[in-house]
């Protein structure tokens, strides 16, 4: 192999030369597979790909071109590359080896150390002086370097270190790890390696669709020992991964000087936030002017410090763009927590030892456009509570540009962990910045519906069930009276109740000088007499009921005047989860009114979706779960728990009653589009779930037959809902076929409807598969909708089914969860009501029974500032 340079670098990425010239009979310009175990003949130059194919051959010429090196090996994996390496050890041999490396190099080193006999001196070699201090003549047999290291991008003086190895250890074999480099932008052998690994997986392919590692060297007796290695066991690269490794090389340079050149903006971006940033390319970092004494540039992975584990949990579950994964290198930009990730295998105590804080985030930089990376970043650090916008409401068309950011220090980041519930008697602190509400101010919530996916009916025998939430949701506002009265309005029902305090049957409180979470069930029987059945809708009796028994039970010590108004784009009584999202707002207005849970402000925070973020953290939204909870029990008796958890948390969620633990997110699902179509019939949930109960009875095998069918859908759907990395349109495909075999069951059953199979066969002539959703017998039918489906043909279908008297309800499902707006604007302020003495807040019209339904969610999304669970 020629190690002579003709052209510069990537051009000869680009120039493949062939190292058999004029043996391609075709000449064709790209390097042909020769996906062959064996060939013909004796004594040829190939005899059996393990010892040698024509495409790995030209593959390995190539790197040793590009790389200045006399020798290359390809081989399977860069883990695989350093299993060579380390195969020139034997028993008693030292190896140095640096304190900050890649985990899958520490596992190794630490299966050499415990069944090799090797010694292994995890050491700080970017202090070439610790190193020289480590080197014993005649037991030091191999040094391993990593530049920059990883994660904490640490810079090593390679020419240094090998000359202080060679000076007092001259058999001492001296090995880089150039992985984060490539030979593009650096080349330890110019600086006295003896060998030079990378993974192949990472720039040198660029495309995260192979698994590759590269070895070179230009010593004829390492080059003879590691090929007589990799013929004998067998790991060299095949045909396939040579070909497609050829391919990424001829990118390579202009790849890394896309990924660089914005790697560059995104660590000055960050260290203007004041960020510990860990790049190279900052004129600020310790290690700076040694990298640039070895390198030509300072590559595309970079780190920094948020200084606290759940503020960098926030910020990596907020990113969108930046995939969150293992691995660098990719033309796709990646965010990682080594130490929860990568990094992992290392125990915790040794982490800690070598200076590797848990709260590092990695960032591997892609080829996107830097403004997009730009604004996913800053949108992860606002929503995290790492930093704030500096921008009042009222400024319109306001910059995002660093001068308008600020980083929240230590302390006030710290005061995201304190939005949660106190040790004994949880208390919130209202706004104490001018930014935040007022105290006496309105409290304003929401909630969404929710959607049983998969596993109705069967989830009472066991079964698992899969619900989502819905981009439908219930809102209520709790707004300060002076008049000692409380009032509760439900616009949607026509239903309105005012009453004075010390009205209320107080004397029936039970629960409230424990804060026992439960039902007060003298309470609710007290509460039942004093709202009599005849007097109101079953819908609205209920929900009042619920209101008050909360009140007195929440704010028993603190009788405030209040009134509570709730709206909701769900349609009631539909099994779409409304009185769910209801007790979910009830419970969260209360609970901040008492001061039992606190929400600060500590930023400016943006209305976002979902999509595995939060603010809102988990402390506060179990404990509103509770309380939601006891509010489904006074509304329906025995619910399961379902619908208010999907309330609270947002997402998906699969339930099983059988498990320990009974709900689990499901962090992997994506949001989808949804066709609810209401039947408009009213159900009767006691008697179909009674009807499924008596079948079961008398035909106990067929029931078995539809459980056992539908945990195999669930089962599944989550699978398919946890594969990231499955392609959407197969994930919607397939989980639409699972719709239509999961109604299928239910039907069996008997707990669909007439109606409903109409609705499912007005879809069916769409090529759209439909199901019922919730307890059957009416309510709702739920269609999955393909992100490519024809709009037309959409529009033509709603029509069809408005036309034959039914709502439909386009939405998405996998929303966001209960949410509090904690800044408001855009709205009119100081409505003034006819009782003067009443004072109802600046929420009145969005509230009233005149403003309309389909409003409801865009005019109080853009009311103000709002944050989620």
């Amino acid at each position: 192999m020629s190690s002579t340079k003709k052209y510069r670098f990537s051009t000869e990425c680009v120039t493949i030369d062939n190292p058999n010239a004029g043996k391609d009979q075709y000449n064709s310009s790209s390097v042909p597979i020769y996906q062959s175990a064996t060939f013909k003949g004796m004594n040829g130059e190939y005899d059996y790909s393990r010892s040698g194919n024509p495409t790995r051959t030209h593959l390995e010429h190539h790197l040793a071109k590009i790389s200045s090196a006399k020798h290359a090996f390809a081989v399977s994996s860069g883990m695989a590359a350093l299993d060579i390496i380390a195969r020139i050890l034997k028993p008693g041999d030292e190896v140095i080896a640096g304190d900050d490396l890649y985990g899958g190099t520490n596992r190794l080193l630490g299966y050499l150390k415990s069944n090799a006999g090797v010694i292994v001196h995890h050491i700080d070699t970017c202090t070439p002086s610790t190193v020289e201090q480590y080197l014993n003549k005649d037991t030091t047999r191999l040094v391993l370097l990593e530049t920059p290291t990883n994660p904490l991008i640490k810079i090593c003086d390679v020419k240094d270190v090998a000359d202080r190895v060679k000076a007092s250890c001259p058999d001492a074999i001296i090995v880089v790890d150039n992985t984060m480099m490539s030979p593009y932008l650096q080349r330890p052998l110019d600086f006295g390696a003896d060998i030079v690994y990378d993974s192949a997986t990472k720039y040198l392919s660029g495309h995260h669709d192979l698994m590759a590692g590269v070895v070179v060297c230009n010593r004829d007796d390492l080059a003879k020992h590691m090929g007589f290695t990799i013929n004998s066991v067998g790991n060299g690269l095949s045909p396939f991964d040579s070909f497609l490794l050829l391919r990424g090389l001829k990118t390579l340079a202009i790849r890394m000087d896309r990924q660089q050149a914005t790697a560059r903006i995104v660590a000055s971006f960050l260290n203007k936030l004041g960020f510990v940033v860990h790049y190279p390319g900052l004129s600020n970092h310790p290690g700076h002017d040694t990298h640039f004494k070895l390198a030509r540039g300072a590559g595309a992975v970079l780190s920094f410090e948020t200084k606290d584990i759940k503020t960098s949990e926030r910020i990596v579950g907020s990113a969108k763009l930046w995939g969150i994964s293992v691995s660098f290198g990719a033309v796709n930009s990646l965010i990682s927590m080594p130490c929860l990730m990568s990094h992992a295998s290392i125990p915790a105590h040794l982490r800690a030892e070598r200076g590797l804080p848990e709260d590092l985030i990695r960032l591997c930089v892609g080829i996107e456009d830097y403004e997009d990376l730009i604004d996913d970043l800053e949108n992860s650090l606002v929503q995290s509570g790492a930093i704030r916008t500096r921008f009042t409401p009222a400024e319109e068309n306001w910059s995002s540009e660093i001068g308008s950011l600020e980083r929240i220090g230590e302390e006030r980041a710290m005061a995201w962990e304190k939005c949660s519930m106190f040790e004994e008697q949880p208390t919130v602190k209202a706004a104490s910045t001018a930014e935040t509400k007022k105290e006496g101010g309105n409290i304003v919530v929401s909630a969404p519906g929710k959607v049983i996916l998969f596993g109705e009916h069967a989830v009472v025998y066991g079964v698992t069930a899969i619900a989502s939430s819905l981009d439908l949701r219930c809102y209520g506002c709790l707004s300060p009276r002076s008049d000692n009265s409380l009032s509760i309005s439900f616009p949607d029902l026509d239903t309105d109740v005012t009453l004075e305090i010390e009205a209320l049957p107080w004397k029936a409180v039970k629960n409230a000088h424990d804060d026992i979470l439960d039902i007060d069930h003298e309470l609710v029987a007290a509460l039942e007499n004093h709202f009599p059945a005849e007097k109101f809708n079953s819908k609205a009796r209920g929900a009042i009921i619920s209101f008050f028994h909360h009140y007195m039970s929440i704010c028993y010590n603190d009788r405030r005047a209040v009134s509570f108004s709730a709206r909701s784009d769900i349609p009631i009584g539909a099994g779409l989860g409304s009185s769910a999202a209801y007790s979910t707002c009830v419970s969260t207005a209360l609970l901040i009114l008492a001061k039992k849970v606190a929400i600060e402000h500590t930023h400016n925070a943006t209305h976002i979706s979902h999509d595995g973020r939060r603010f809102i953290n988990d402390d506060i939204a179990k404990y509103v779960n509770k309380w939601s909870f006891v509010s489904e029990k006074i509304l329906h008796g025995t619910p399961s728990g379902i619908d208010n958890s999907v309330s609270v948390f947002g997402g998906a969620i699969s339930y099983s009653r059988v498990r320990d633990q009974a709900m689990i997110n499901l962090n992997g699902f994506k949001s989808m589009k949804l066709l609810l179509t209401n039947s408009n019939v009213d159900r009767d949930a006691k008697k179909l779930i009674a009807g499924v109960a008596k079948l079961k009875q008398e035909e106990p095998e067929v029931v078995k037959g539809v459980m056992d069918g539908i945990q195999g859908i669930v089962d599944e759907a989550v699978r398919c809902f946890n594969d990231k990395d499955l392609n959407r349109n197969v994930l919607l495909n397939g989980l639409s076929e699972l719709v239509r075999t999961n109604h299928g069951h239910l039907d069996r059953l008997g707990v669909s409807h007439p109606t409903l199979e109409i609705i499912i066969s007005k879809l069916q002539a769409y090529n759209l598969k439909t199901k019922l959703t919730g307890a059957g017998g009416g309510g709702c039918t739920v269609t999955l909708i393909p992100d490519d489906y024809d709009e037309k043909e959409l529009g033509d279908a709603l029509q069809k089914l408005q036309q034959a008297g039914f709502d439909t309800y386009l939405t998405t499902v996998g929303g966001s969860g209960l949410g509090y707006l904690i800044e408001e604007y855009n709205l009119e302020k100081n409505t003034q009501s006819t009782n003067e003495e009443e004072s109802v807040g600046p929420f009145t019209s969005v509230f009233s029974k005149d403003f309309p339904t389909n409003e409801l969610n865009s005019k109080l999304r853009e009311s103000g500032h709002w944050v989620f669970v």
